[in-house]
């Protein structure tokens, strides 16, 4: 019976997820407009062969690598800042640090608070958190840098206190009830056991920042967006893939740095997640969970912090920003005039239907994303998995030949450089360059299109680049 229930539950929902997708591209104007557009086709082209012969001079190459590296400094500047404060806001925000504060009632309304103070910075993209800082530090440096600090560092805190809260709490609560003052107990029993979980995603916020620093490059940051931005505008596409690849070697190199380290920590992948939850909940066997080793001391894994603690620094010089505008009286007199200029907000009966109108459209655009970006990676999961065609792999025969390895490492390596690709560039560049390379940005300034098709081209072009981004 309770079977049956769960099934017709799923099969409810999964007609639910239809149906919503099926509005969404009615809104788009999927079944009224033309989806392709010839014009882009040569442009398109161009911008293929270009990939295949990008400007590697010596001039070229020197402002790449130095916009490689201001990109590198404002993710580290950005990452150190967000995971600082999302470790600290990640206990505040945890329901089992107020339940151990106040064993009482009175911490959950507390925490319900906390945790709804902190859907207001991350639902701001970085973007406008940077345009608003810009409004208030100028062009300097410290408005990337707190960009990417703030609603990382919410989105941090959020993720941080699932966390703590998903730990087991056995050990604090015998710590507490020994008379253990609450930070003591937390910092004995249960941060040690969530702290391999902390590390990890860290270390997957790392990879969002720099992706964070390339998109702050567009208003002005500098770093490889910013020569991206330049070189899409001139329609270079021989240095546009140079930075492409710069920004795919600095990705893919911070990526399987990141893997390497949470292999050489034991930190748990997300299947040993879900079983060992699954193990405590009493959903999984005993049998069917083999816990990861512990690794033994490692030098490595010191010669890894010693250069991150080295680099912390030095990336915070080289970005320049000056953190005394933080506290300085223009600072406050800014503030306190937009603060005045934007509450109360302004509900114009005029206005409600036009506001009604873009919150739907954003709302299909991001269903449309997520449902592109769920089949794109349901498709790209098989091949870029090690486990299925490589020998001894799931969807491999026993005795495979030379060729069929070949076959199985190549498709391997393409798959995943596709997937490096598509998550190395953010979302608004992947935006930006397709509304060039298609046509619609022509369109877009002119007037030989009507509005509805420059509007559906505009919000295609929203969708596949979030979809990309998110494969």
């Amino acid at each position: 019976m309770v079977h049956s229930w769960l099934v017709n539950r799923r099969l409810l929902w999964g007609l639910v997820a239809l149906g919503a997708i099926a509005v969404s591209l009615q809104s788009a104007g999927l079944f009224e407009q033309t989806v392709f557009n010839p014009g882009g086709v040569n442009q398109l082209g161009q911008f293929l062969i270009a990939s295949v012969h990008p400007d590697l001079s010596r001039e070229f190459l020197t402002v790449a690598v130095r916009a490689a590296w201001v990109t590198l400094a404002y993710g580290v500047c950005g990452t150190v800042l967000s995971v600082g404060a999302g470790f600290i806001g990640g206990i505040l925000a945890s329901k089992v640090w107020w339940a151990a504060v106040f064993p009482r009632t009175q911490g959950r309304w507390l925490w319900l608070t906390i945790r709804a103070m902190l859907a207001i910075p991350r639902a701001i993209h970085e973007l406008i958190w940077g345009l608003f800082f810009i409004n208030i530090f100028g062009l300097d440096p410290l408005a990337a840098i707190l960009a990417i600090a703030i609603p990382y560092g919410a989105i941090v805190t959020k993720v941080f206190s699932e966390i703590l809260d998903e730990t087991p709490r056995q050990p604090l609560l015998v710590l507490l009830n020994s008379g253990v003052a609450p930070l003591t107990a937390f910092s004995y029993s249960l941060i040690p056991q969530a702290w391999l979980n902390l590390v990890s995603y860290a270390s997957y916020r790392f990879e969002c920042s720099l992706r964070s620093a390339a998109v702050l490059g567009i208003i002005g940051a500098g770093g490889l967006g910013y020569e991206i931005l330049l070189s899409l505008q001139s329609l270079r596409y021989e240095q546009l893939w140079t930075l492409f690849y710069a920004l795919f070697f600095l990705n893919g190199l911070v990526d399987l740095s990141s893997a390497g380290l949470r292999r050489r920590l034991g930190s748990p992948s997300r299947l040993d997640l879900n079983l060992s939850k699954g193990l405590a909940t009493g959903r999984v066997a005993k049998t069917d969970f083999k816990p990861r080793r512990s690794l033994r001391f490692n030098p490595v894994l010191w010669l890894v912090g010693f250069i991150g603690v080295l680099l912390v620094p030095v990336c915070f010089r080289l970005t320049g920003a000056d953190f005394s505008k933080l506290w300085s009286g223009q600072t406050l007199t800014l503030l306190t005039n937009i603060t005045g200029a934007t509450w109360p907000p302004n509900f114009a009966p005029e206005q409600l239907p036009q506001l009604f109108s873009l919150s739907l459209q954003t709302l299909a655009m991001s269903i449309l994303a997520i449902a592109v970006a769920g089949l794109g990676g349901i498709i790209l999961s098989f091949p870029a998995a090690s486990n299925f065609f490589l020998a001894g792999g799931l969807l491999s025969s026993g005795g495979q030949g030379f060729g069929d390895r070949v076959l199985a490492w190549g498709l391997l390596l393409v798959t995943r450089g596709i997937l490096l690709m598509a998550r190395s560039i953010p979302a608004p560049i992947w935006a930006f360059g397709s509304v060039c390379l298609s046509g619609s940005l022509d369109c877009y300034r002119g007037c030989e299109s009507p509005w509805g098709f420059r509007q559906f081209r505009l919000f295609l072009v929203g969708v596949m680049a979030e979809g990309i981004e998110n494969l």
